[in-house]
């Protein structure tokens, strides 16, 4: 007999749709035989797989362990280290966490050799005893399988790009945070220092057509196969005499869209080494130190939400600029 206990991560899911994570290589209609004959239970009564799962419900499976094993897809898994290291944490409830990503670290693996900000997450909620996926046995013996479900970050910055990244510690967190991105209902302000003066509020659109190859888009003023409808606002901040700090809203969410939007309406992010100006990189290289794209994922705005995200309906969230693009800035205002 093996013996699933929800989590807080699994709750708020319909029954059968854990029963597939956990025995993915068994058909539905094997599930719901399970189900009829009892021969899967939900805290020790018949359950037809349309439940919503709680924490703390308790699911036993009576099958054979070969028969177990053989639908399970995969071994019993054994207990990987993630790695761990400071993270600068804005909020953090059962369902959310928001981390103030440094410039230089991804997001995501690109590689599968990479560490990425996800898996630092990972470490994070290991070591602190909130998740662990190594599966284990209770007082009785019965096997508990715990790996049904990783926390994951719900938006990507570009490696070079700093800010807020939106993660899901729990499956209702990271579906509910998906969603809001999904919907655009929750709303992302990003800083960056830009080459040029911008003296007005602008909302701008076009089409972005993004080769893979190069990993590197192209905005278009018309629309074309495979491209993508984008749309961009934003505000100056602060004029200087060559550069302004603006505050940029994506009303659409494409990859690269901000650097690639403002670089082709002439305004590109300084230390932008794909979009950017050769000449202007070249001078705060060698001015600043500078190594990456003054762009920050500045402020995070949420709706308003029912339960169980109140503690974060409406409410909204501010990151730091880094230090470095602080002190340009400073140093560019006494200029």
């Amino acid at each position: 007999m093996k013996l699933i206990t929800v989590k807080e991560t699994e709750a708020g899911q319909r029954m059968e749709r854990l029963l597939s994570r956990y025995l993915q290589e068994a058909p539905k209609s094997f599930l719901y035989k399970m189900l009829r004959k009892k021969n899967i239970t939900l805290n020790g009564k018949k359950a037809d797989g349309s439940e919503k799962v709680q924490a703390g419900d308790e699911i036993r499976i009576f099958l054979a362990d070969d028969t177990y094993e053989k639908f399970a897809g995969h071994p019993e898994k054994k207990k990987v280290a993630y790695p761990v290291t400071d993270l600068d944490i804005l909020y953090e409830d059962a369902h959310v966490l928001l981390v103030n990503k440094p410039a230089g670290m991804l997001t995501q693996k690109a590689k599968p050799e990479d560490i990425s900000l996800n898996e630092y997450l990972l470490g994070y909620l290991q070591k602190s005893g909130q998740w662990d996926e190594e599966s284990g046995k209770d007082e009785n013996g019965n096997v508990r399988v715990n790996y049904a479900f990783h926390p994951s970050v719900c938006n990507r910055l570009d490696r070079n790009t700093s800010g807020i990244v939106v993660c899901g510690k729990s499956l209702a967190g990271l579906q509910k945070m998906s969603e809001l991105l999904r919907d655009h209902s929750m709303h992302k302000y990003y800083q960056c220092l830009a080459a040029g003066k911008v003296t007005e509020d602008r909302r701008i659109r076009g089409y972005l057509w993004k080769d893979s190859k190069a990993n590197r888009v192209r905005i278009l003023e018309k629309e074309r196969e495979g491209a993508a409808f984008i749309e961009t606002w934003y505000r100056p901040i602060r004029v200087f005499s060559d550069c302004t700090l603006l505050e940029v809203r994506l009303i659409t969410g494409r990859s690269h869209q901000i650097r690639a939007h403002l670089a082709s309406e002439g305004h590109p992010v300084i230390g932008d080494c794909k979009y950017g100006n050769p000449g202007v990189n070249t001078y705060y290289r060698q001015k600043y130190g500078l190594k990456s794209q003054l762009l920050h994922a500045a402020r995070l705005e949420f709706p308003a939400l029912e339960a169980p995200f109140r503690p974060i309906s409406g409410r909204v969230f501010e990151a730091e600029l880094p230090g470095q693009m602080k002190r340009i800035i400073e140093e560019r205002e006494e200029g």
